[in-house]
Parts: C-alpha cells; structure tokens; sequence
C-alpha cells in the first residue's frame, strides 16, 4: 500500500466491514481501524451506552471527530459505522482521504447478522427487517455517492470478498 493512500470500508450494519477490513489489512500488511471501536475505547462505554446518554445526536459527533482523527492517518484500512455517511463532513473526508469501497449487502442478510447482535441500538425496540429497509432507503445513495468500489457480500466468505477488494485497490493504484 502506498504510505499515503487508505481503505475506508463503508455499508449497513451487517455487511462484514470489521471482518473484511480485518482480512485486507492482512494481506496488505498495514493497520486495522474501526471507528465505532475508536469511540468504544475513547469513550470507555460500548455504543449502545453512548446512544441512551448522549442520544444518536451526541455518538454522531463522536463519529465524526473520530472519522476526522483515524481518516488523516496514512496506510490504513478503516471499517467506518453504518451511518457515518449520513454527515456531508465524513463523506468528504473518506472521499478525498483514500479509496472508498462500499460493502453491499442484503436487508435479509443485515437482518440475520443483526438479529445476533445486542449491540444495535437504532434497532432496539423496533421490527428489524422494517428499520433496516428504512435506513437503506435514506444511506444507499450516500454510499453510492462516494464509493470508488462496490462489493457485494451477500451469501459470500470474508476472503474472497477482501481478495477481490485488494486485487481491485491495487488495479486501482497500479501497484504490483
């Protein structure tokens, strides 16, 4: 990877962004970020935490410093939060900071991944499958917006979906 060029994985909850992220950062042998583990550990409280005592409003702000600091780095892969795309600053940011892949995946594929997870708080006390159709609905687009590469992950394994990535980055960069 070249020193100033980054990966910056965008998608829906669900979509394998930390497990890809992970996979690419492997085997191009740079670091690993993830945003939402960022906030985790600065913060010293887990999502959910954040959201019932500082509301989506107050884990925004925190995303997006969080994405300001991680996304200035060098040779970096970073797994970004599903709705880091809705503020016009984090999209600016990933767009100019590096190459944008966006993960995309199925409403029923989030819906069993999430169904897993006590972890999602913008899906707490709601019909799942109804509140993900919903914020596909209003990020799909943003995704789009700035995605360099898309890949889909929908029924398919964490390697092949990370060697593809790099395969396409390095097509991307001319690197060998």
């Amino acid at each position: 990877m070249s020193a100033a060029r980054n990966i910056f994985l965008i998608g829906p909850m669900g979509s394998g962004k930390t497990a890809v992220g992970r996979q690419i950062a492997r085997l191009l042998r740079v670091p690993f970020l993830d945003s939402d583990r960022e906030i985790e550990t600065r913060t010293g409280a887990d999502i959910p935490l954040i959201f019932e005592r500082e509301g989506e409003a107050g884990f925004r702000k925190r995303e997006r410093e969080a994405i300001a600091e991680l996304s200035a780095r060098s040779g970096v892969v970073l797994a970004t939060g599903g709705g880091a795309v809705l503020d016009a600053e984090n999209r600016r940011l990933l767009a100019e900071r590096g190459w944008v892949v966006y993960l995309e995946t199925s409403v029923a594929q989030q819906a069993e991944r999430a169904g897993r997870s006590n972890h999602l708080p913008l899906l707490m006390g709601a019909d799942p499958r109804r509140r993900l159709e919903e914020l596909m609905r209003i990020r799909e687009p943003l995704y789009r917006e700035i995605a360099d590469f898309i890949a889909t992950t929908t029924r398919r394994r964490v390697n092949p979906v990370a060697e593809r990535i790099v395969q396409a980055y390095r097509a991307s960069t001319a690197l060998p």
